[in-house]
């Protein structure tokens, strides 16, 4: 679902506005880094930067849309853009080889010559090393532009080659006022908009029945165990381990877990709080009349370190056991 100008300039104000001046003052560098996150218009924003730099109409730094230029962009066959994904896992040296010699080729058109490497992240050693050795023999003509949601995974020699520009956050309101025009609920919205700031990917969690079952054993430990330890013991080994059995279900879980506890907080420090899960306000609410922040951090701590010893590969039932141990802990049971 591509962005119209007015929804980027509204999405991305001051990414918009740099990107402009860099062209009404000439000031285009040879290469970029657009970081962030997934959902924050990476991809929509370099095709508004391509027709910047080809539109054949350019009107007060307005590309037209309607030229020749403009409309191969949209439908992905200009001769002088080239856009590289990842191969499997990584970019691969073939790939970056391949690009080099077609970019130093001489064009079939004139102007300038844009390639695009998307998940630059994923560049393995090789590939970094030889894609380095093209950026410091810049041409005037070519224009790099590298995507990544994680730029610490560049390597410095290319991050310091590269102009900087960083994408801001999707305000989360934004998400959830789409994610429920478009038909979902306020409390699948609010979930799926703390999970991810992209709004397909939003979509296809809330329609997916893992996430859902997933959302729904999440909110069932948390009645649990502010009931009766050895219920949450049980519950642990008979529904949540058993649903929960690839690294990443239980990341995810764990961090579902997590946005509970949030919502708590939240509600004790302000009742008008918007929540993940707007649809436990009311239980929420009773659990924040008794909980006192103290504790409250304590079992957030408690979480983030389940977490934490996760990635460390430990054992996950010993892990929830853990857990909720140090959820209940200082409550008194009968």
């Amino acid at each position: 679902m591509t962005r119209t100008i007015e929804e980027l300039t509204k999405l991305q104000p001051v990414v918009m506005k740099q990107l402009q001046t860099i062209v009404e003052k000439n000031r285009l560098a040879h290469a970029y880094i657009f970081e962030g996150e997934k959902g924050t218009g990476k991809r929509d924003v370099v095709s508004f930067f391509m027709k910047l730099l080809l539109c054949g109409n350019l009107s007060k730094n307005v590309p037209c849309e309607t030229c020749r230029n403009c409309r191969r962009i949209d439908s992905g066959n200009h001769p002088n853009i080239w856009q590289i994904e990842p191969d499997g896992q990584f970019i691969k040296i073939d790939q970056i080889r391949e690009l080099v010699a077609e970019v130093k080729m001489t064009g079939v058109e004139e102007g300038k010559k844009i390639y695009v490497l998307h998940h630059a992240d994923k560049l393995n050693i090789a590939s970094a090393n030889m894609l380095l050795k093209f950026l410091e023999e810049p041409d005037g003509q070519v224009v790099a532009i590298l995507l990544t949601e994680q730029i610490q995974s560049i390597i410095p020699t290319i991050r310091s080659r590269c102009q900087h520009i960083k994408f801001a956050k999707a305000p989360r309101t934004n998400l959830m006022e789409q994610l429920i025009e478009q038909g979902l609920t306020k409390s699948m919205a609010s979930t799926t908009s703390m999970v991810t700031n992209d709004i397909d990917t939003a979509f296809a969690l809330a329609n997916d029945e893992q996430f859902v079952l997933a959302r729904k054993t999440v909110l069932k430990l948390v009645e649990i165990v502010h009931q009766n330890v050895h219920e949450a013991l049980l519950f642990i080994h008979e529904e949540w381990l058993p649903l929960f059995k690839e690294k990443e279900e239980m990341e995810l879980a764990l961090d579902l877990l997590l946005f509970a506890y949030r919502d708590i907080v939240a509600i004790k420090a302000n009742q008008q709080a918007v929540c993940t899960y707007p649809d436990m306000y009311q239980r929420f609410n009773d659990m924040a009349l008794v909980l006192t922040y103290e504790k409250l951090s304590s079992q957030m701590q408690s979480i983030l370190q389940a977490r934490t010893n996760l990635n460390r590969n430990m054992n996950r039932t010993l892990l929830m056991e853990q857990l909720m141990l140090n959820l209940q802990e200082g409550y008194t049971f009968v």
